[in-house]
Protein backbone atom coordinates (compact mmCIF):
# COMPACT_ATOMS: atom_id res chain seq x y z
CA UNK A 1 0.00 0.00 0.00
CA UNK A 2 1.51 3.21 -1.13
CA UNK A 3 -1.25 6.19 -0.83
CA UNK A 4 -4.03 6.69 1.07
CA UNK A 5 -6.67 9.28 0.03
CA UNK A 6 -8.53 11.18 2.78
CA UNK A 7 -10.85 13.50 1.71
CA UNK A 8 -11.98 16.05 4.60
CA UNK A 9 -14.47 18.68 5.36
CA UNK A 10 -12.41 19.58 8.54
CA UNK A 11 -15.28 18.11 10.82
CA UNK A 12 -14.51 15.73 13.57
CA UNK A 13 -15.51 12.73 11.84
CA UNK A 14 -13.14 13.80 8.94
CA UNK A 15 -10.73 14.13 11.37
CA UNK A 16 -11.54 10.49 12.58
CA UNK A 17 -10.78 9.09 9.43
CA UNK A 18 -7.84 10.90 9.13
CA UNK A 19 -6.13 9.49 12.31
CA UNK A 20 -6.88 6.05 11.29
CA UNK A 21 -5.15 6.90 7.85
CA UNK A 22 -2.04 8.06 9.56
CA UNK A 23 -2.07 4.97 11.60
CA UNK A 24 -2.24 2.62 8.31
CA UNK A 25 -0.01 4.48 6.32
CA UNK A 26 2.83 4.36 9.58
CA UNK A 27 2.29 0.74 9.69
CA UNK A 28 3.10 0.53 5.40
CA UNK A 29 5.16 3.59 5.16
CA UNK A 30 2.74 4.59 2.45
CA UNK A 31 2.05 8.21 1.47
CA UNK A 32 -1.10 10.37 2.63
CA UNK A 33 -3.14 12.37 -0.27
CA UNK A 34 -5.19 14.57 1.67
CA UNK A 35 -8.17 16.37 -0.32
CA UNK A 36 -10.58 19.13 0.48
CA UNK A 37 -13.36 19.19 -2.29
CA UNK A 38 -13.85 23.14 -2.67
CA UNK A 39 -17.84 23.28 -3.60
CA UNK A 40 -18.62 27.29 -4.28
CA UNK A 41 -21.96 28.85 -3.50
CA UNK A 42 -24.24 28.43 -6.38
CA UNK A 43 -21.64 26.07 -8.19
CA UNK A 44 -22.43 24.71 -11.63
CA UNK A 45 -20.52 22.57 -13.82
CA UNK A 46 -17.83 25.73 -14.31
CA UNK A 47 -16.21 26.09 -11.19
CA UNK A 48 -15.44 29.52 -11.21
CA UNK A 49 -18.66 31.03 -12.92
CA UNK A 50 -21.13 29.33 -11.40
CA UNK A 51 -22.92 32.53 -9.86
CA UNK A 52 -19.59 33.25 -7.71
CA UNK A 53 -16.58 36.11 -8.89
CA UNK A 54 -13.44 35.36 -9.27
CA UNK A 55 -12.21 37.69 -6.27
CA UNK A 56 -14.68 35.95 -4.42
CA UNK A 57 -13.61 31.83 -5.43
CA UNK A 58 -9.83 32.79 -4.81
CA UNK A 59 -10.73 34.05 -1.43
CA UNK A 60 -12.09 30.32 -0.69
CA UNK A 61 -9.58 28.99 -2.18
CA UNK A 62 -6.80 30.88 -0.46
CA UNK A 63 -9.23 30.16 3.04
CA UNK A 64 -9.37 25.88 2.17
CA UNK A 65 -5.37 26.16 1.65
CA UNK A 66 -4.84 27.52 5.32
CA UNK A 67 -7.68 25.31 6.71
CA UNK A 68 -5.87 22.05 4.75
CA UNK A 69 -2.14 23.42 6.37
CA UNK A 70 -3.68 23.08 9.63
CA UNK A 71 -5.04 19.97 9.14
CA UNK A 72 -1.85 18.32 7.67
CA UNK A 73 0.07 19.90 10.56
CA UNK A 74 -1.69 17.66 13.55
CA UNK A 75 0.95 15.73 15.78
CA UNK A 76 -0.47 12.39 14.86
CA UNK A 77 0.83 13.17 11.33
CA UNK A 78 5.01 13.79 12.25
CA UNK A 79 7.20 11.76 10.29
CA UNK A 80 4.39 10.55 7.42
CA UNK A 81 4.27 12.13 4.17
CA UNK A 82 0.99 14.44 3.14
CA UNK A 83 0.02 15.42 0.13
CA UNK A 84 -2.31 18.31 0.41
CA UNK A 85 -5.00 18.47 -2.87
CA UNK A 86 -7.77 21.41 -2.95
CA UNK A 87 -10.28 20.85 -5.80
CA UNK A 88 -13.21 22.92 -7.07
CA UNK A 89 -16.00 19.75 -7.80
CA UNK A 90 -18.13 18.06 -6.85
CA UNK A 91 -17.57 15.79 -4.02
CA UNK A 92 -17.89 12.20 -5.71
CA UNK A 93 -16.58 13.55 -9.11
CA UNK A 94 -13.63 14.79 -7.22
CA UNK A 95 -12.78 12.33 -4.89
CA UNK A 96 -13.02 9.60 -7.77
CA UNK A 97 -10.56 12.04 -10.09
CA UNK A 98 -7.94 12.66 -7.77
CA UNK A 99 -8.26 8.64 -6.64
CA UNK A 100 -6.58 7.63 -10.65
CA UNK A 101 -4.43 10.91 -10.67
CA UNK A 102 -2.34 10.28 -7.59
CA UNK A 103 -2.91 6.33 -8.06
CA UNK A 104 -4.12 5.82 -4.35
CA UNK A 105 -4.87 1.99 -2.96
CA UNK A 106 -7.07 3.48 -0.56
CA UNK A 107 -9.68 5.82 0.59
CA UNK A 108 -10.92 6.60 3.93
CA UNK A 109 -13.66 8.07 4.60
CA UNK A 110 -15.55 9.63 7.70
CA UNK A 111 -19.35 9.42 8.60
CA UNK A 112 -21.89 11.00 10.66
CA UNK A 113 -23.98 7.10 10.49
CA UNK A 114 -27.58 7.08 10.97
CA UNK A 115 -27.95 10.97 12.21
CA UNK A 116 -29.51 12.62 9.23
CA UNK A 117 -26.69 15.45 9.03
CA UNK A 118 -25.71 15.65 5.68
CA UNK A 119 -22.46 18.00 4.94
CA UNK A 120 -19.53 18.09 2.56
CA UNK A 121 -18.48 14.12 2.38
CA UNK A 122 -20.40 13.13 5.27
CA UNK A 123 -23.38 10.70 5.37
CA UNK A 124 -24.79 10.82 1.72
CA UNK A 125 -21.56 11.53 -0.01
CA UNK A 126 -20.06 8.76 1.74
CA UNK A 127 -22.59 6.49 0.31
CA UNK A 128 -21.66 7.77 -3.29
CA UNK A 129 -18.48 7.38 -2.89
CA UNK A 130 -18.99 3.82 -1.41
CA UNK A 131 -21.49 3.28 -4.23
CA UNK A 132 -19.23 4.11 -7.05
CA UNK A 133 -15.64 3.68 -6.52
CA UNK A 134 -12.99 1.42 -7.87
CA UNK A 135 -10.78 1.63 -4.74
CA UNK A 136 -11.35 -0.11 -1.36
CA UNK A 137 -12.81 2.28 0.64
CA UNK A 138 -12.75 1.97 4.86
CA UNK A 139 -15.35 3.91 6.60
CA UNK A 140 -14.72 5.10 10.16
CA UNK A 141 -17.65 5.85 12.36
CA UNK A 142 -15.86 7.50 15.28
CA UNK A 143 -12.37 8.19 16.76
CA UNK A 144 -10.45 5.26 17.27
CA UNK A 145 -7.00 6.26 18.62
CA UNK A 146 -5.50 2.79 18.60
CA UNK A 147 -6.51 1.37 15.31
CA UNK A 148 -5.65 -2.73 14.65
CA UNK A 149 -8.17 -4.95 13.40
CA UNK A 150 -7.32 -8.95 14.80
CA UNK A 151 -10.87 -9.99 13.68
CA UNK A 152 -12.11 -9.09 9.82
CA UNK A 153 -15.44 -10.23 8.48
CA UNK A 154 -16.30 -10.74 5.32
CA UNK A 155 -20.04 -11.35 4.16
CA UNK A 156 -20.34 -13.09 1.11
CA UNK A 157 -22.26 -15.08 -0.81
CA UNK A 158 -18.98 -16.45 -2.22
CA UNK A 159 -20.15 -16.54 -5.74
CA UNK A 160 -17.05 -16.54 -8.35
CA UNK A 161 -17.20 -12.30 -8.43
CA UNK A 162 -16.64 -12.14 -4.55
CA UNK A 163 -13.30 -13.50 -5.43
CA UNK A 164 -11.37 -10.73 -6.32
CA UNK A 165 -12.48 -7.93 -3.93
CA UNK A 166 -11.95 -10.54 -1.37
CA UNK A 167 -8.29 -11.11 -2.95
CA UNK A 168 -8.28 -7.30 -2.08
CA UNK A 169 -9.39 -7.64 1.39
CA UNK A 170 -7.07 -10.60 1.95
CA UNK A 171 -4.05 -8.16 1.40
CA UNK A 172 -5.55 -5.57 3.89
CA UNK A 173 -5.89 -7.88 6.64
CA UNK A 174 -2.01 -9.27 6.06
CA UNK A 175 -1.39 -5.76 7.27
CA UNK A 176 -2.46 -6.05 10.65
CA UNK A 177 -2.01 -10.00 10.54
CA UNK A 178 -6.25 -10.60 10.78
CA UNK A 179 -8.09 -13.39 11.55
CA UNK A 180 -11.03 -13.63 8.75
CA UNK A 181 -14.81 -14.62 9.45
CA UNK A 182 -16.37 -15.62 6.36
CA UNK A 183 -19.90 -15.34 6.96
CA UNK A 184 -23.25 -16.53 5.02
CA UNK A 185 -26.01 -14.33 6.66
CA UNK A 186 -29.14 -16.96 6.26
CA UNK A 187 -32.85 -15.19 6.40
CA UNK A 188 -36.22 -16.16 5.32
CA UNK A 189 -35.87 -14.30 2.23
CA UNK A 190 -32.76 -15.85 0.88
CA UNK A 191 -32.42 -19.36 2.70
CA UNK A 192 -29.61 -22.09 1.80
CA UNK A 193 -29.53 -25.20 3.03
CA UNK A 194 -26.64 -25.39 5.67
CA UNK A 195 -24.58 -27.94 3.60
CA UNK A 196 -25.08 -25.82 0.41
CA UNK A 197 -23.45 -22.88 1.76
CA UNK A 198 -20.72 -24.30 3.89
CA UNK A 199 -19.77 -26.26 0.02
CA UNK A 200 -19.85 -23.19 -1.46
CA UNK A 201 -17.68 -21.65 1.16
CA UNK A 202 -14.96 -24.01 1.81
CA UNK A 203 -14.74 -24.03 -2.37
CA UNK A 204 -14.39 -20.70 -2.07
CA UNK A 205 -11.72 -20.90 0.54
CA UNK A 206 -9.70 -23.62 -0.70
CA UNK A 207 -8.87 -21.19 -3.72
CA UNK A 208 -6.89 -18.72 -1.58
CA UNK A 209 -3.70 -19.14 0.47
CA UNK A 210 -5.03 -18.49 3.70
CA UNK A 211 -4.79 -20.33 6.75
CA UNK A 212 -6.23 -18.21 10.00
CA UNK A 213 -9.83 -17.81 9.09
CA UNK A 214 -13.27 -19.49 10.34
CA UNK A 215 -16.42 -20.14 7.63
CA UNK A 216 -20.16 -19.76 9.98
CA UNK A 217 -23.43 -19.64 8.75
CA UNK A 218 -25.89 -16.80 10.78
CA UNK A 219 -29.58 -16.34 10.51
CA UNK A 220 -31.38 -13.44 11.02
CA UNK A 221 -34.08 -11.49 9.67
CA UNK A 222 -32.63 -10.01 7.15
CA UNK A 223 -29.01 -9.81 5.51
CA UNK A 224 -27.87 -6.40 7.24
CA UNK A 225 -29.09 -7.17 10.56
CA UNK A 226 -27.12 -10.60 10.41
CA UNK A 227 -24.17 -8.84 9.29
CA UNK A 228 -23.94 -6.81 11.86
CA UNK A 229 -25.50 -8.92 14.86
CA UNK A 230 -22.82 -11.43 13.92
CA UNK A 231 -19.92 -8.75 13.63
CA UNK A 232 -21.24 -7.68 17.24
CA UNK A 233 -20.92 -11.34 18.49
CA UNK A 234 -17.55 -12.19 17.62
CA UNK A 235 -16.57 -8.42 18.52
CA UNK A 236 -15.52 -7.57 15.04
CA UNK A 237 -12.97 -4.82 14.32
CA UNK A 238 -14.03 -4.27 10.50
CA UNK A 239 -16.78 -5.37 8.64
CA UNK A 240 -15.96 -6.01 5.07
CA UNK A 241 -18.29 -6.13 1.63
CA UNK A 242 -18.50 -6.45 -1.92
CA UNK A 243 -20.52 -3.82 -3.71
CA UNK A 244 -21.59 -3.75 -7.45
CA UNK A 245 -21.12 0.42 -7.55
CA UNK A 246 -24.29 1.54 -9.86
CA UNK A 247 -25.38 -1.38 -11.14
CA UNK A 248 -26.50 -2.69 -7.52
CA UNK A 249 -25.63 -5.74 -5.79
CA UNK A 250 -25.46 -9.10 -7.69
CA UNK A 251 -27.51 -12.10 -5.32
CA UNK A 252 -26.49 -11.86 -1.91
CA UNK A 253 -26.43 -8.09 -1.50
CA UNK A 254 -28.92 -5.44 -2.58
CA UNK A 255 -28.77 -1.21 -2.95
CA UNK A 256 -29.70 -0.80 0.17
CA UNK A 257 -26.96 -3.09 2.11
CA UNK A 258 -23.86 -0.89 1.37
CA UNK A 259 -25.67 2.11 2.56
CA UNK A 260 -26.96 0.78 5.22
CA UNK A 261 -24.16 -0.79 6.91
CA UNK A 262 -22.40 2.45 6.50
CA UNK A 263 -25.02 4.45 8.35
CA UNK A 264 -26.03 2.08 10.80
CA UNK A 265 -22.88 -0.14 11.88
CA UNK A 266 -20.91 1.09 14.67
CA UNK A 267 -17.59 -0.39 13.50
CA UNK A 268 -15.52 0.16 10.70
CA UNK A 269 -16.96 -0.68 7.37
CA UNK A 270 -14.48 -1.58 4.47
CA UNK A 271 -16.38 -2.07 1.14
CA UNK A 272 -14.64 -3.79 -2.33
CA UNK A 273 -16.03 -2.99 -6.09
CA UNK A 274 -16.46 -6.39 -7.82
Amino acid sequence: MKRILVPTDFSEHAEDALKVAAQIAKKNNAEIILLHMLELPHQTNDAIMGGVSIPESMLFMKRANEMLDEAASKQYLDDLSVTEVVKMDKPIHGITQISKDYNVDLIVMGSHGSSGVEELLIGSNTEKVVRNSEIPVLVIKKNILNFYAPNIVFASDFSDEAKKPFEKLLNFSKLFDSKLHLVTICTPNSFKPTHISEEAMNEFVSQFNISNYTTQIYNDTNIEKGIINFSNKIDADIIGMCTHGRTGFAHFFNGSISEGLVNHAVRPVITLKI
